[in-house]
């Protein structure tokens, strides 16, 4: 199982940037999908997440509102619509899953069973 994401970038304060995530290796259509964030000095944070099924999505308060997350399963791929972006909104982004459908608010790091290569994400003027 491999999840790659893409699409990071160095982008000024109010911009916009889209990730992208390819998870290979298994049935992508049945599991939900999360994005977290590293940075630096700070310990791994939940983002957002899509289910499977219905996509019903999920959103931390830090980014409610600001971001989208949406799934292609014919492409196999899970995207992240960042918006207004912030100086605080640079980290390291990833993609992972649990290897369930569902997925809420109670994904945590340690939950997750699969990951994969960060994208670099930083918001400076």
């Amino acid at each position: 199982v491999q999840l790659q994401a893409s699409g990071g970038g160095l982008v000024q304060p109010g911009g916009s940037l889209r990730l992208s995530c390819a998870p290979s290796g298994f049935g992508f259509s049945n599991y939900g999908i999360g994005w977290f964030r590293q940075a630096p000095g700070k310990e791994r944070e939940w983002v957002s997440c899509i289910n499977t099924g219905d996509g019903t999505s999920y959103y931390a308060d830090s980014v409610k509102g600001r971001v989208t997350i949406s799934r292609d399963n014919a492409k196999k791929t899970v995207y992240l619509q960042m918006n207004s972006l912030k100086p605080e909104d640079t980290a390291v982004y990833y993609c992972a899953t649990d290897g369930h459908p569902l997925c809420g608010t109670w994904y945590h790091p340690l939950g997750m069973n699969y990951w994969g290569k960060g994208t670099q994400v930083t918001v400076s003027s």
